[in-house]
């Protein structure tokens, strides 16, 4: 079995344990039992030294939870984890479950360990984690990427300024990166070591009920958790949505989409596997799967790069950039023809219809397609008192009801609607040279068709 070297670092100086009972791994950003590159380096670092291996999880909960996840976020987490659960199980692997940080159950579970692995994310929560797992622990701790196509310190080493900079040193390297990572036999199964998990994510629902969290904001029956269903929706894509992506990808009304971001932020599905996936697709044409892949790695690679490169990437004052908040400034006192207060953006309660179906997909269903978001960001800022108010509202909402909010995507989305990876266009009220975004990008496509689809997607959740 080959993973590619760049995607494996060492973090620490120490040896692994002689005495150690098992290889543990630290699922936490990669949820998935399969096309898991931290976790094929770690069982084959078990069957290299005879030890089985053990995956753990912490559970983040009550005042310590992760922060802004509510019922709904949770509710796709632990469906995911469940189905991991088992896959992991019937491959040898063993699972521990505790209500602790991540951070916590690794250091604790590696007293007893003779190796640790971890996997990665890029947001700032998770880097504190390696950093306290690093320093407390005292075997060997091996990082393994599995999140992005190219690990962000090697597509470039700065804040890249837009698409157009990052995409051709994606080209140049994806390639190498694009490897199937092939599922190793278990040469020692992890029965019978003892470890107790604390928890039983086998019947999600009693899980759930049982933490402290936001339960105003519920789960959805449109999208179920897991890789199995991440799979299934990813193959029903290729068979019925990839032909004509690209040209049809901006119309919303068409449901022109894979929705594979919520397993994309959840760590359920490999963002390798799917572009092989596309490559290899028999429908579709040239233009359908580079469009594909754009959005999947170049698009999604530059809110990783965003978010790994910037203190501060969920605050107003560091994640725009200088020029935008410059102009936004000059014309904060401008009139604006409507405002709206929270409670009022939160519950759809504009002047604008197609804003409120938008913001209705989003609230009941936990999604919203790309061409709306746009649209439904550039609003708030528009009916915002000030564009700081502005910023802070479009994040708040973006990561209460979107299944894949608080992710690099979503908090790169945002300050984009704020002028980040963009350059300036035409002065007007409101948003100085920041980009604008009318009522006629609504023309597009069929407005009024896309309110009745979502008035029937949010029949189907009643």
């Amino acid at each position: 079995m080959t993973i590619h070297a760049g995607r494996i670092r060492v973090l620490n100086d120490a040896a692994a344990r002689e005495d150690g009972d098992c290889v543990l791994y630290l699922l936490q950003q990669a949820n998935r039992a399969h096309h898991n590159p931290a976790l094929e380096f770690a069982i084959a670092e078990g069957n290299r030294l005879g030890l089985p291996v053990v995956a753990g999880f912490g559970l983040l909960d009550g005042a310590n939870g992760f922060p802004e996840a509510n019922a709904r976020h949770y509710a796709f987490l632990l469906q995911g984890l469940a189905d991991a659960k088992a896959g992991l199980l019937r491959r040898g692997v063993g699972f521990v479950m505790r209500k602790a940080s991540p951070a916590e159950v690794a250091i604790d579970l590696s007293r007893r360990a003779a190796l640790l692995v971890l996997d990665r994310g890029y947001l700032a929560i998770q880097k504190r984690w390696y950093r306290e797992i690093a320093d407390g622990v005292d075997i060997r701790v091996v990082q393994v990427e599995g999140d992005v196509v190219v690990p962000v310190e090697i597509a470039s080493g700065k804040h890249e300024f837009a698409a157009r900079t990052l995409r051709p040193k994606l080209h140049r390297l994806w390639d190498g990166f694009l490897e199937p990572v092939a599922a190793q036999v278990v040469r020692h199964r992890a029965d019978g070591l003892g470890l107790e998990s604390g928890i039983d994510v086998s019947d999600p629902g009693p899980v759930l009920a049982g933490m402290s969290l936001d339960t105003a904001v519920p789960p959805v029956k449109r999208f179920t958790g897991g890789e199995t269903q991440a799979r299934r929706r990813l193959e029903a894509f290729l068979a019925e949505g990839l032909s004509g992506y690209g040209g049809g990808r901006n119309r919303p009304e068409a449901a022109a989409a894979s929705h594979m971001s919520p397993y994309l932020h959840f760590g359920q599905i490999s963002p390798v596997e799917m572009a092989l996936a596309v490559r290899a697709a028999k429908a579709g044409d040239d233009d359908d799967r580079q469009t594909y892949l754009e959005e999947l790695i170049v698009r999604r690679e530059l809110s990783a790069n965003h978010v790994f490169y910037t203190d501060g990437y969920d605050t107003y004052a560091k994640a725009v950039p200088d020029w935008a908040r410059k102009t936004l400034a000059e014309h904060a006192d401008d009139a604006r023809p409507h405002t709206y207060t929270d409670a009022q953006l939160a519950a759809g309660e504009t002047h604008d219809l197609y804003w409120n179906a938008a913001q209705a997909e989003m609230r009941e269903t936990g999604y919203m397609h790309n061409q709306l978001r746009m649209y439904w960001g550039k609003k708030i800022l528009e009916w915002s008192p000030s564009p700081e108010a502005g910023f802070a509202r479009t994040l708040r909402l973006n990561n209460r009801y979107f299944l894949d909010g608080r992710d690099a995507n979503s908090f790169t989305n945002v300050a984009w609607i704020y002028g980040l990876h963009d350059r300036p266009w035409a002065r007007r009220k409101v948003f100085g040279t920041v980009r604008y975004q009318s009522g006629n990008s609504l023309k597009k496509f069929d407005a009024d068709a896309y309110v009745k689809t979502v008035e029937r997607l949010c029949a189907a959740e009643a």
